[in-house]
């Protein structure tokens, strides 16, 4: 099947929620995609910050083919041995007591809130508590996470939304401080905010929220979905800042692939908090998923990967700096670690399916930002090689 009878069969039968290129994959290698024509293209998106590794990674492969072959689910009334390992290796990378393991990232912000409202109704014994959210952020697309996505526009069909969420500025402690009531249970952001447009946390705003936080008993959620997971050159984006969240969530390049989510929680939150009972799901944290987190940890260690993005950052950094010198269609570049963006005035839907064509892959972050997320095992020869397509993109517009 030819890559226009591909596109018309999902025309004809998949709901049109996504307004996709006009490019079919058929396989990938090292940094790279492959689509049905054979036509190889650098991947600077990574299956949107998912695909950490890389495309090549037989060890990863094989432990996911070893564990087809022994158990792919059983449910949550069982224990299984690869989850185990799984939670024993993220709460050790991150520090946290507790994990939940979901089937993905918006599953892990809607019990990231259930567990902080049962948190301060434990605390205070009775509901009625209200979450603060940052505005321009994105948590997901469910009703739970839309209603702590500081963007109308994902809002406003969806309205009537979970009551009780006041939205502060990100990187205004003042914003904050002016939304904190008696009723606040949570004050949830993503440490580097993405979908919003590449922007990370102010040291001094995270410190600040954390203190106000720890002033007067409010759980602090981190949204590591997106900037988690080495994609800063820290395992987890807020170890850079030395500010600790009470609750964390987690997903994408968790599983490099293999859809799976989690949210953590120190041992104070999860003593008071979801019991028996109070959350639950049927596919997360089964056999194979748990497999693949595992993998992942030992891939990020073998690999050395934190050490490889802090090399590799400077690099990567001064060759966007240089674009945006020396075109003025680019106005500002900003990120941390594999997470970067650059400011454009050109309408970056049309520059991201331009790169298309020259075989690059990039996405957006907002109305204007060109969003920079490959996989982390990139080198200087991949950065050189998007910096020289990226220029003959903008040559040409």
């Amino acid at each position: 099947m030819n890559k226009e009878k591909y596109i018309k069969a999902a025309d004809e039968t998949l709901l049109h929620t996504y307004n996709r290129f006009g490019v079919v994959w058929d396989h990938g290698k090292d940094v790279y995609l492959y689509d049905t024509d054979g036509k190889e293209y650098l991947d600077f998106a990574a299956g949107i910050a998912v695909n950490s590794l890389g495309y090549s990674n037989e060890a990863y492969k094989n432990v996911l083919k070893s564990q087809v072959d022994l158990l792919l689910h059983t449910s949550n009334l069982y224990y299984n041995p690869p989850i185990i390992e799984a939670a024993k290796k993220v709460l050790a990378a991150s520090g946290m007591d507790r994990v939940f393991f979901t089937n993905s990232g918006t599953e892990a912000i809607e019990g990231a809130i259930k567990a902080a409202k049962k948190y301060a109704y434990t605390r205070d014994g009775h509901a009625g508590h209200e979450v603060i959210a940052m505005n321009h952020s994105f948590h997901g697309r469910s009703i739970g996470a839309l209603s702590v996505t500081g963007n109308k526009h994902y809002q406003e069909p969806f309205e009537p939304l979970v009551p009780g969420v006041r939205f502060a500025d990100f990187n205004n402690l003042d914003s904050v401080k002016a939304q904190i009531t008696d009723k606040t249970c949570a004050i949830i952001m993503e440490t580097v905010q993405g979908e919003g447009g590449i922007y990370p946390a102010d040291p001094d705003f995270l410190a600040g929220v954390r203190a106000l936080c720890d002033e007067h008993d409010i759980l602090l959620i981190l949204d590591e979905i997106q900037c988690g997971m080495g994609r800063t050159g820290e395992m987890f984006a807020w170890q850079s800042y030395g500010v600790k969240p009470d609750i964390m969530t987690v997903a994408k390049a968790l599983g490099c692939g293999v859809p799976v989510g989690a949210f953590l929680m120190t041992q104070k939150v999860a003593d008071q908090s979801l019991a028996p009972g109070d959350h639950g799901t049927t596919y997360g944290g089964n056999p194979f998923v748990g497999a693949a987190v595992s993998a992942v940890f030992d891939q990020f260690e073998e690999l050395q990967l934190l050490a490889h993005v802090k090399e590799m950052t400077p690099y990567l950094e001064q060759k966007l700096e240089e674009l945006v010198q020396r075109y003025d269609c680019l106005t500002t570049r900003r990120g941390k670690g594999f997470m970067q963006g650059l400011v454009c005035t050109l309408p970056v839907g049309k520059v991201c399916a331009k790169a298309l064509e020259k075989g690059l892959i990039v996405i957006s972050a907002g109305a204007d930002v060109l969003r920079f997320v490959p996989p982390l095992v990139i080198e200087q020869k991949h950065v050189d090689e998007m910096t020289e397509k990226l220029s003959a993109v903008l040559d040409e517009m």
